[in-house]
């Protein structure tokens, strides 16, 4: 194939692409500095699992790393050995721990294991015969009943004077079931609990909190703090002002605008039933698309409960959705808009500056991290880099 001299005034294929998604990096790296200033005297991660949230593992943790984060952690083994090239000297601790099998990915990509139960502690102590000694992190159970060793456990473990001398932990970790809530009595319990256990562990780092723990203040610091969901401008704290820096914009391209009368239905299930004359924009997303079906005007029990639908933000103004969301396509009402505001191949924002993360995972009876990693694989993406 040949190419002629103007092949870089080709057209950018995201200025036609029928889903767009802006991902600031700039936000990104400016809410990881905020959450830093927030940790005190802690060493502040960056939480990257599940592909970066849904913005991009590669592009995020390399603005992360550029930005001056040194920790970071992975959900999966896979996912730290992607990330391995675009942080070369951090550290990269694997939260879903090591299974046989995976040593090998661990080692040459020099990642480190979160232990969180006494068959993975077992397995790591049979690696480290063959190995030799090789960094881990110890995870307890302080009452969130998911992940770690139990807090009893954890203590006659470092009490254990028989324990292999190979066995060296670089940090003990906990996570708050409750975080969300300041007001929640488990917060304080889980601290204490997880005191006592940082205690035992003398010399080693310790880390509790997440984006919300953050939040809680300094007692829950210690040496480590885990921010997640605030890198990528999410709300962590129930009832308060989410001070982050939006991240991430959705578009989607109208692929028709047209009249529809009193009375017509809208949709599957025909449960939209238009109540005046309207002017209809069906755009280019859908639940295939992370769009859930929960954000459906009509046709669905959260609406059938009483709470607003979902919403877009076209020429100025929120427009609802009406009837159901579909695979492909969404239908918004534009009549309340100038006749001549919306036309075909115009772009209609789902998430984004003016409608927050947020606010649409409330309307689909969800979070804003649900949202975000439901973000499918169809969008044509943009990224603003910190330099830009």
């Amino acid at each position: 194939m040949t190419f002629s001299a103007d092949d870089h005034d080709l057209p950018d294929p995201f200025d036609s692409a029928p889903l767009r998604l802006t991902i600031d990096l700039a936000a990104i790296t400016d809410n990881w500095r905020e959450m830093a200033r927030r940790s005190g005297r802690a060493r502040t991660a960056a939480v990257v699992k599940a592909d970066a949230y849904g913005l991009g593992i590669e592009d995020v943790g390399a603005a992360l790393y550029f930005a001056g984060a040194r920790d970071f952690f992975v959900a999966l083994p896979a996912e730290g050995a992607t990330l391995r090239a675009f942080a070369p000297e951090a550290r990269i601790f694997v939260l879903s721990g090591i299974w046989p099998g995976m040593e090998e990915l661990f080692f040459e990509n020099d990642l480190v294991p979160v232990l969180a139960s006494q068959e993975q502690f077992a397995f790591w102590m049979a690696v480290l015969a063959d190995y030799g000694d090789y960094p881990c992190v110890l995870q307890v159970d302080t009452g969130f009943n998911r992940l770690g060793l139990s807090v009893e456990d954890a203590l006659m473990l470092a009490d254990d004077t028989s324990r292999p001398a190979s066995f060296s932990p670089v940090l003990v970790m906990s996570h708050l079931a409750c975080a969300d809530t300041p007001t929640a009595v488990m917060n304080r319990t889980q601290l204490d609990s997880f005191r006592t256990v940082a205690a035992a562990f003398e010399g080693v780092e310790a880390s509790l909190a997440a984006s919300a723990g953050i939040l809680l203040g300094e007692d829950y610091h210690f040496d480590l703090t885990r921010p997640g969901i605030a890198l990528y401008g999410g709300e962590s704290v129930n009832g308060l002002p989410n001070r982050m820096r939006n991240v991430a914009m959705a578009e989607a391209r109208i692929l028709t605008v047209h009249g529809a009368r009193s009375g017509e239905t809208v949709s599957y299930g025909g449960t939209g039933i238009l109540s005046r004359d309207s002017r209809l924009a069906v755009a280019s997303i859908g639940y295939a698309d992370g769009f859930q079906r929960n954000l459906s005007g009509s046709g669905v029990a959260l609406r059938n409960a009483g709470l607003a639908g979902g919403y877009g933000w076209i020429a100025g103004r929120k427009v609802p959705i009406v009837g159901r969301v579909t695979m492909d396509l969404t239908i918004f009402d534009v009549t309340d808009l100038p006749e001549n505001a919306v036309r075909a191949g115009d772009y209609i924002e789902l998430i984004g500056p003016n409608i927050a993360l947020d606010d649409a995972a409330r309307a689909a009876g969800t979070i804003g991290y649900e949202l975000l990693t439901s973000l499918g694989l169809r969008y044509e993406r943009r990224y603003v880099q910190p330099t830009d």
